[in-house]
């Protein structure tokens, strides 16, 4: 036995088991499977050249494909009203206010996004326009203003006024969303109410980024002097969208920056630089850090949207940057499907 045991001692160690592949675990899965499409956008309110009508043969596209779920980068209601709770942690300003909204409906966030939920389980195949306008007020109050604009696209232009929640401020809030250049009403919504879908999601988290050092002063200029070091190819990138925004059809812009070469360039960009600064206090790793944090929980946020879904059809709307992560976690997710982005443009 002492003999038996000194040669177990000698033995070597077998090597090290490779990590098992997760990745093929949903082979042969009897249940639909997901399909996500993850859409790199510029952010269209930085474009001083932009044009809605532009957008017309990029929305034919994303229709032919046919969401059934449309996500947007923007913070949900509960959200804020985290943030609202906490804003030594998060800010004062960390959400646009929901004041208006409120004082025309006496809903706080919380009873308004009750209220949304409620309205949707009962929701109707024919639904009337005061139930849509009512829905619209339920939404700002609940710090949802694209899903109140997809409400408000899908009334007729002659009941698009005051009444059943929306006040005279909230019609004008909704009137103003009409010229807002922001990707997410301007493809999210709009594709939404063409679709005949009665919401879009936010998915936005800015939980995991909110890095509570004693001088972000400093920590800025860290990370904004890692961004600079190398902005060659970046910049090559930068002056060839500034050129593709210009042009009356915006199809061929958002086909060069969901191309492969390009999406390699954003992300070496965010992440090369910080990696490889010599900073004393970290600063620009610890934004790495939060990056990634917050591109983990964007990616959770998208898939509770579809947990007690399976097999929908999914369009995800987001800047162009974070669309390698996406496209990265969530073709590993079990039951996913991810949809080539340059398939769907061509």
């Amino acid at each position: 036995m002492m003999l038996a045991a000194c040669l177990a001692c000698t033995t070597p160690l077998p090597a090290r088991a490779q990590q098992p592949d997760l990745t093929g675990l949903d082979d042969g899965m009897v249940g639909p499977r997901t399909r996500m499409l993850v859409l790199g956008s510029v952010h269209l309110r930085e474009q001083k050249d932009f044009r809605a009508e532009a957008l017309a043969p990029l929305l034919d596209k994303l229709a032919a494909f046919g969401p059934e779920v449309i996500t947007i980068e923007a913070i949900g209601g509960e959200q804020c009203d985290l943030a609202a709770r906490h804003p030594a942690v998060y800010g004062e300003d960390y959400c646009q206010g929901t004041d208006k909204a409120r004082a025309a409906t006496g809903l706080d966030i919380p009873a308004a996004l009750a209220g949304v939920n409620k309205a949707l389980a009962a929701w109707p195949a024919n639904p009337t326009p005061a139930q849509r306008r009512h829905l619209a007020a339920l939404f700002l109050a609940a710090s949802d203003p694209a899903s109140a604009y997809v409400q408000w696209l899908r009334l007729p232009a002659g009941e698009r006024r005051v009444g059943d929640g929306l006040d005279d401020a909230l019609v004008q809030a909704l009137r103003e969303l009409e010229t807002r250049n922001n990707e997410s009403f301007q493809i999210g919504a709009r594709l939404a109410a063409t679709l005949g879908l009665e919401r879009v999601h936010p998915i936005d988290d800015h939980t995991g980024d909110s890095h509570q050092l004693a001088d972000t002063k400093a920590f800025g200029e860290a990370v904004m002097a890692a961004w600079k070091t190398d902005r060659t190819q970046l910049e090559k990138v930068i002056a060839e969208q500034d050129r593709l925004v210009k042009a009356p059809d915006l199809l061929p812009l958002y086909r060069y920056i969901n191309q492969p070469g390009t999406l390699w360039v954003y992300a070496e960009n965010n992440l090369r630089g910080p990696l490889r600064a010599d900073s004393p206090q970290h600063y620009p790793l610890i934004w790495v850090n939060g990056w990634e944090i917050r591109n983990l929980r964007m990616v959770a946020n998208i898939l509770e949207t579809v947990r007690d879904r399976p097999g929908r059809r999914v369009l995800n709307i987001v800047g162009a940057s974070h669309k390698p992560w996406f496209d990265q976690w969530l073709g590993q997710m079990p039951g996913v499907t991810l949809v080539d982005a340059q398939a769907v443009l061509k």
